[in-house]
């Protein structure tokens, strides 16, 4: 499946569907898509979605509990071998 990608140019964009540019461009003008000649489309500086915000939190928060599992298997194999006579 194609993923969307404002800033690629009808060439690349060609390519990555395996079709000619020109073929493309040709279906963009019968379909009315415009955008103006010679300037990219611009991206957006908008701040994360609420779900890319969530994504981000749990990842930071299954880095931290990683961490703190792996002090506490050390700490388990420490107190181990105290406790061996």
């Amino acid at each position: 499946m194609y993923q969307s990608r404002p800033e690629a140019t009808i060439r690349q964009v060609a390519a990555d569907l395996g079709t000619n540019a020109e073929t493309l461009r040709n279906w963009v003008r019968a379909a009315g898509a415009s955008r103006p000649r010679g300037r990219r489309a611009e991206v957006s500086a908008e701040p994360p979605t609420p779900l890319k915000a969530e994504n981000a939190a749990l990842r930071k928060k299954v880095r931290e509990l990683e961490e703190e599992r792996e002090i506490l298997r050390k700490a388990a194999k420490c107190f181990a071998g105290e406790t061996r006579w």
